[in-house]
């Protein structure tokens, strides 16, 4: 018989390293004809930071994005980041790069204050453009007070800066402290079909809602939701390490079950912002927790489904069968396959 459960998970997650120092550097250098480079040494690893990285400096700048290059993961021409862990690089390398872009934009901003009329707190810059912030109409094009920097004034439009999150120790004996400086939250739930008969469970949806302060990139948050709840997927069904004196005997796809795309079932993404005052234009991260309420809302949702708690993971079907065999045996003549609803006792 197969009979269907829901179930919830909620998280909260910290950005960043727990109270250890971990900084990120970027340096920015604006051309002449108005594009930049920037150099940082947060490495992108499928996550697309790079180009949400491009996006903070592009718009830090107030330039168009397509004339942002990037140069990352090079330690010999890249200043130092800790790496792409912790979820960490939106919030802290982003950061890092908004401080190098300001710099450099205060450069811009002194020598177009000359032409514009105006202090360089009365400016702001937008779409390759610097204007006056209460009369738009009043501005001239960024690449030109790029090159008069440079060639005039003899500035270099150039910009430096890091940023490594204010944190501290807990206390040991009261416990208190500030290990991180922001935290992003979530809710998932998952709809599964389980066979009484064979114990195998078919996750058939899952929602998942997610702060991530603010979606820099939507599309790739919406993606890196999606690729967590397909390792989750695994996570909670399929993927075992197998040990034998210390010794791991699968060794090959063909032994540790890796979901495909034949196995992840429909995803409804939602993302939830709430910009973050410390975060760059609000952002925090969505690495990790994108991940994290998955497996305990599948589980919850067999426990909805036929009545058992799977406490040990993955949730294979050999495991289920033993807990309802368990359950059968704690209440003889109630069998969890026979219910019509599939819910455990009152």
């Amino acid at each position: 018989m197969k009979k269907r459960g829901r179930g919830v998970a909620w998280m909260f997650y910290p950005i960043g390293f727990t109270a250890y120092a971990n900084p990120s550097a970027a340096f920015v250098k604006v051309n002449q004809d108005g594009s930049a480079v920037v150099w940082t040494g947060a490495t992108d690893v499928g996550q697309g930071s790079t180009t949400a990285l491009a996006q903070i400096a592009a718009d830090a700048l107030g330039i168009p994005v397509e004339l942002v290059t990037m140069v990352t993961s090079d330690t010999l021409q890249t200043p130092m980041d800790i790496g792409s862990v912790a979820s960490r690089v939106t919030y802290i390398a982003g950061n890092a790069i908004v401080r190098a872009c300001e710099m450099a934009k205060q450069i811009l901003f002194e020598v177009a204050s000359e032409e514009l009329g105006i202090g360089p707190e009365g400016l702001e810059s937008r779409n390759g453009w610097i204007f006056v912030r209460d009369f738009p109409e009043r501005r001239v094009r960024l690449a030109e007070i790029a090159r008069k920097a440079e060639v005039v004034k003899g500035r270099p439009v150039i910009g430096a800066g890091s940023y490594n999150p204010p944190t501290t120790f807990l206390d040991p004996e009261t416990g208190h402290g500030k290990p991180y400086n922001t935290y992003v939250y979530a809710a998932q739930v998952a709809e599964v079909e389980v066979d009484t008969e064979t114990g195998e469970v078919k996750v058939l949806r899952i929602a998942a809602v997610h702060d991530c302060g603010r979606a820099i990139n939507p599309l790739l948050v919406e993606g890196q939701i999606e690729g967590g709840v397909a390792m989750g997927l695994g996570y909670a069904l399929s993927e075992e390490m197998v040990l034998q004196e210390g010794r791991v005997l699968n060794t090959k796809l063909a032994d540790y079950l890796v979901p495909t795309s034949l196995d992840v079932p429909p995803i409804d993404v939602e993302i939830v912002e709430v910009p973050d005052p410390t975060g760059p234009f609000g952002a925090k991260g969505i690495g990790e927790p994108s991940l994290l309420p998955t497996a305990p809302a599948i589980v919850n949702a067999i426990y909805d489904a036929v009545g058992v708690r799977i406490r040990e993971l993955p949730a294979t079907p050999e495991r289920i069968l033993m807990a309802l065999r368990e359950k059968e045996k704690e209440q003889p003549g109630r069998s969890v396959r026979d219910r019509e609803d599939g819910r455990p006792e009152k």
